[in-house]
Formats: structure tokens, sequence, C-alpha cells
């Protein structure tokens, strides 16, 4: 009978290993808040133009944007209003991403060892679980 992933590997390995990576991924997941400053005032992209520093901000791009729209719908053959529409979405999303921050909740240095325990040991087990369990004919003896 073929074990998990359809070779001689072990099926409580590949069972306790999914087990536990979930388990410790959850956990891992769960302890990370993350949070935005993204907003119409939000600085996207700073520019130094003659000397002096200027920041575009998401309400700037917008502008393109409701433009690009515009043209699309006047004439969806326009070239011009593709790129303004998708140029600006495409900053859009980029400020969103780069906006996000990302922040670990307090916790012990014993919790972070058992996420970390679970989590890639699991992983570590399910991967083992997966490749073909060595017999007694090619055990090196």
């Amino acid at each position: 009978m073929k074990g998990a992933g359809g070779t001689q590997g072990g099926m409580g390995q590949f069972f306790m290993g999914l087990a536990m990576m979930c388990g410790g991924f959850y956990l891992l997941f769960n302890a990370i808040q993350v949070s935005s400053s993204f907003g119409l005032g939000y600085g996207l992209y700073r520019v130094n133009a003659f000397g002096q520093g200027m920041s575009i901000t998401t309400g700037m791009v917008m502008l393109p944007f409701i433009i690009g729209i515009v043209m699309v719908f006047f004439d969806a053959k326009s070239k011009l209003a593709w790129l303004l529409s998708l140029g600006s979405l495409t900053a859009l999303i980029v400020g969103v991403i780069s906006s996000i921050q990302f922040h670990f909740k307090s916790m012990s240095a014993f919790e972070l060892i058992v996420i970390l325990v679970l989590a890639f040991g699991g992983l570590g087990l399910f991967l083992r679980s997966l490749k073909d369990a060595p017999t007694s004919d090619t055990q090196v003896k």
C-alpha cells in the first residue's frame, strides 16, 4: 500500500506533520498585527524637483485615474486612456502595499519558540513523509 504522496512514506508522519504545521502557522499568523496608514493625503512618492522635495499623494494619483476612466468610456480604443487608467491604478496598488506595516504582538520567548518548532518542525515532518521510507532491503548495515 502506498503512503502519503504516492510513496512508501509514513501516513502517521504525514498527518502529524500536517497538524503541527497548521497549528504552528495559525499561531504565527495570529501573532502578527497588520496596519496601514493609507489615505487620500498619504504621500506615495517623493520627487525632488529644482532642489525642492515634493510628495505625490494618493489624491494626486486619483486625478489621472479619473481622467483615464472618462477617456476609456468615451473612446475605448484610446491607448492614452488605458495607459492613464492602468498606470495610476498600478501606482495606487503599489502605494497601498508599500504602506502596510507588520508588527508582532508581545509574547514570551518560550511562546515564540513553541510556535516556530510547531510550524517548521511540522513542515519538516510533513516533507519527510512524502519521500520513500527506507525498507529493510535498502538500509545500510
